[in-house]
């Protein structure tokens, strides 16, 4: 077929051809089913792939032949919008109708949905990560209120500051999810000061302390591997027993680094379940979203590790790894 070239005519009770000035459709994402009477007049190239049907061979066939779905040929007849989940794609299905002409458009919006969804994610982890620390901070303005002892004042104070700190990391950690990852050569020890810098207080309270493996250079995210560290030890201090001590293990497999958070606190029975979305264990106590895990995983993936739990011994490990890059 030529540049000027329509195609053969029409026979009988076939549809006709689309004029070349249809071709513009062909420059669209959207895939483009155009009939009359029933029949396909038209399918622009996007259709074409979709369906996997030629758009010469298209043309004047009925429209179930090409769709090859109930679903759109109802759609088509009626007119209106819908939804279609097609091999793991979302599609998104308009129709409508002039007299004997209709119109299909077909976007494939899995991207979108995707993107949805994260945004529900996040959103989730606010309303639940928030909701402790401000309640935490209006007891203490509450209790400052009421003359009370200096030193009981004091330690109020310290209370509402720790949990102001909390807020920050909280705050941070919305943001290196949504940050772009940077990536750069550094030593664990880097990573590990910062972690035991943050946790100073939580490991205080708890009478605990760090211990960590030996350096290794590896190649991440510092926030985003920031942010694995503190939600495994943050775990290891809240589910096991106060006053032991949190191991941070290293160990080189390869070209990648394992990092392993163990804890003794009571054996897990499914372990891969708590990396799963809004998910908690059954010793689980008091508020919180259940996306710690979720997240570690999330991001562990991003760089192309691997995070998982097993038990060791006697204790919990929460493992993941990264790319190394040599020992120190």
């Amino acid at each position: 077929m030529t540049g000027t070239d329509s195609g053969p005519a029409p026979g009988p009770g076939s549809a006709p051809a689309a004029p070349p000035s249809d071709r513009w459709m062909d420059a669209l994402p959207q895939a483009v089913l155009l009939t009359r009477a029933g029949l396909v007049t038209r399918v622009n190239a996007a259709a074409s792939r979709l369906w996997g049907v030629p758009q010469e061979r298209a043309q004047g066939r009925p429209v179930l032949e090409v769709v090859r779905r109930h679903t759109l040929e109802t759609l088509l007849e009626r007119g209106g919008e819908l939804e279609l989940e097609v091999s793991g794609r979302t599609l998104r299905c308009q129709a409508s109708r002039d007299g004997e002409c209709g119109a299909l458009i077909v976007e494939d919006v899995t991207d979108h949905r995707r993107r949805e969804a994260e945004l529900r994610e996040a959103t989730a982890v606010l309303s639940h990560e928030f909701r402790t620390p401000v309640a935490a901070l209006r007891g203490v303005l509450e209790a400052l209120e009421y003359d009370m002892p200096r030193d009981l004042s004091q330690n109020f104070v310290r209370q509402g500051l720790q949990e102001t700190e909390r807020l920050a990391r909280l705050v941070e950690d919305l943001a290196v999810g949504f940050r772009p990852t940077r990536a750069r050569t550094l030593p664990l020890t880097e990573a590990f000061a910062r972690a035991e810098r943050l946790l100073s207080a939580e490991l205080g309270a708890r009478r605990a302390s760090l211990r960590f493996g030996q350096d290794f250079l590896v190649r991440a995210d510092p926030d985003k591997l920031l942010q694995v560290l503190l939600n495994l030890i943050e775990n290891a201090l809240k589910y096991g027993p106060p006053g032991q001590p949190i191991e941070v293990l290293t160990f080189e497999r390869g070209t990648w680094v394992e990092v392993s958070v163990l804890d003794r606190g009571e054996p897990i029975l499914d372990a891969e379940s708590l990396f799963g979305a809004h998910t908690r264990g059954p010793s689980a106590t008091g508020q919180g979203s259940g996306m710690g895990l979720y997240i570690v995983r999330s991001i562990v993936h991003g760089w192309g590790g691997q995070a998982w739990a097993e038990r060791r011994a006697e204790a919990n490990a929460f493992c993941f790894t990264l790319p190394g890059v040599g020992g120190l």
